[in-house]
């Protein structure tokens, strides 16, 4: 399989491009900072410099053709105000979309957050609530496509070791930690599992063994008929 990681420079898209080169993927690895470059190549992956916020969709489809399957790491980050949250947490993400049905790629998985697909509650910080608000458009604009799209929403991120043990299923979970390393062995394991396509996934540290989570919600995903799983 060939992947094209958006955001490839992010501590998860690190993790997932390893462990994808790892298996024998092929992996883009998309990054803004050329300097990024050497420490996405020694995952494995390698790296292509590409500002989302200023590029098109024709620019990206040419970028990602031929590729089997995106997804979108992409985020503002830490320190970033309201405005990028928008720019790149909503805009990097339809812009990737817009490139995957221009180059005729079916398969997108989109990282969100739990938090997603509800209002921020009364007093968040600003920029959060622009966070949560820039994640739910998102992903609204990615159900409304022709796409064999999944969205995995994880809870708060630690950089813990992966631990293999998760509790995966359509939201609402109650809201939990997840180690990053756990979240990318999630999304290796989902790219490679179709039938979890049209699912809105949360994720946080559980019991069930990561490969047991994803066979289990795939078999929900189809039983439901590859209804989009929403809140």
């Amino acid at each position: 399989m060939r992947v094209v990681i958006a955001g490839g420079h992010g501590k998860i898209a690190l993790l997932l491009g390893e462990l994808l080169a790892g298996r024998g993927d092929e992996v883009d690895s998309l990054i803004r900072n050329p300097e990024h470059a050497a420490e996405v190549a020694a995952t494995g992956a390698r790296p292509v410099v590409f500002d989302l916020e200023h590029s098109t969709v024709s620019e990206l489809a040419a970028v990602v053709k031929d590729s089997d399957a995106v997804v979108f790491a992409a985020g503002a980050g830490a320190g970033s105000g309201v405005a990028r949250k928008y720019t790149v947490d909503k805009g990097g993400s339809v812009l990737l979309a817009d490139a995957a049905e221009a180059a005729g790629i079916r398969r997108f998985v989109q990282i969100s957050s739990m938090g997603a697909g509800q209002p921020p509650a009364p007093g968040t910080d600003e920029v959060w609530a622009a966070y949560i608000d820039a994640k739910t458009q998102a992903e609204d604009d990615l159900r409304a496509r022709d796409l064999d799209w999944t969205i995995l929403r994880p809870g708060r991120l630690l950089d813990t070791a992966a631990t293999d043990r998760v509790t995966l299923g359509p939201p609402p979970l109650p809201y939990g930690s997840i180690a990053r390393a756990d979240v990318a062995a999630v999304l290796a394991e989902i790219l490679h599992a179709p039938r979890t396509a049209h699912a809105t996934l949360e994720l946080i540290a559980g019991d069930t063994p990561v490969s047991s989570a994803i066979s289990v919600t795939g078999s929900q995903s189809v039983a439901e008929g590859g209804a989009a799983v929403t809140d």
